[in-house]
């Protein structure tokens, strides 16, 4: 059964005359008469009652007609929303982001792209860099707020820099270095450091371990939380110190202060990444728009 004989159909039984079925389509008569022959031999079934004066359904006729609609107008609206979809107007987009390292632009341009994207779901999933890359791999998010891809997937994705953030110092409130205006990474060499788990982050651990190497020390690390948040209260309640990028200011932190460390080499970019080869529409569009706003996402950071 195809949709062009239903639709040959459906026109003879909305106007009850093949001539005017076959004006309506802008054919020949003798084609719709052929389309109504080849439905009712596939179906074994009489679908019209014809005489000299008209046309009218039988009862099969009639249910075919209800479904036959329906039918059509479904797969209309599927050609539609498949443009549509192609064209970046409907769909789902899926965007995974770093929470402490986003919340200063974040939240203002998904604003603004819904508001130019009206018929588009946005999802935005909080997870750690080693999250990230798994969802992409799995293509579970289709953009990716995140570090550097490693480089034995980088060259599938196409990213570009938002931004790069500095290393800071954290310490609690009542910490004797808390009033400083910077310090040296060595003045808290003696202090337990809670550090992001490594598994979450792996760039960001090792950079501060290979600062603290050329600081000359080892840093004795007695908590690794997996949420930044966690880090920052077990900093705020005193059980020790330690190094985060510059944007978990961002985070919910009354109780610490952010000191910066004098000589820091490491930097940790924030890059946007998707699939090259498999982005929709909708994914290329919003890289675009935060693309045409790094200059000033960039300004903020400093």
């Amino acid at each position: 059964m195809e949709i062009k004989t239903l639709k040959s159909f459906v026109a003879v039984a909305t106007f009850s005359s093949f001539s005017r079925a076959a004006k309506e389509l802008n054919t020949v008569q003798p084609a719709i008469s052929r389309h109504i022959a080849a439905l009712e031999s596939e179906l074994k079934t009489q679908l019209f009652f014809r005489t000299s004066r008209e046309v009218s359904l039988t009862a099969s006729g009639a249910r075919l007609f209800k479904d036959a609609s329906a039918l059509i107008l479904q797969v209309e609206q599927t050609k539609q929303a498949v443009q549509r979809a192609s064209q970046g107007q409907i769909g789902t987009l899926t965007i995974g982001y770093l929470g402490g390292a986003v919340l200063s632009f974040l939240p203002r341009l998904v604003r603004q792209y819904i508001k130019s994207h009206p018929n588009i779901d946005v999802n935005l999933v909080e997870m750690t860099a080693a999250e990230q890359v798994e969802a992409l791999l799995d293509q579970r998010i289709d953009i990716s707020l995140s570090r550097p891809m490693p480089e034995q997937y980088a060259q599938s994705y196409t990213s570009f820099e938002i931004y790069k953030d500095k290393l800071v110092a954290v310490l609690s409130l009542d910490h004797p270095l808390a009033q400083c205006a910077s310090i040296q990474l060595s003045d808290i060499q003696h202090e337990p450091f809670i550090l992001f788990d490594r598994e979450s982050a792996i760039g960001l651990f090792d950079g501060i371990i290979k600062e603290c190497q050329i600081a000359q020390f080892s840093p004795r690390i007695i908590h690794h939380p997996k949420q930044m948040q966690t880090v920052l209260t077990q900093v705020a309640s005193g059980l020790g110190v330690s190094v985060v990028p510059s944007a978990i200011q961002d985070l919910r932190s009354d109780e610490c202060v952010f000191v910066p460390i004098d000589g820091m080499r490491d930097t940790l970019p924030l890059v946007l990444t998707y699939q090259t080869h498999r982005a929709s529409p909708m994914a290329k569009d919003f890289a675009q728009l935060i693309h045409q706003h790094c200059d000033e996402i960039k300004r903020q950071q400093k």
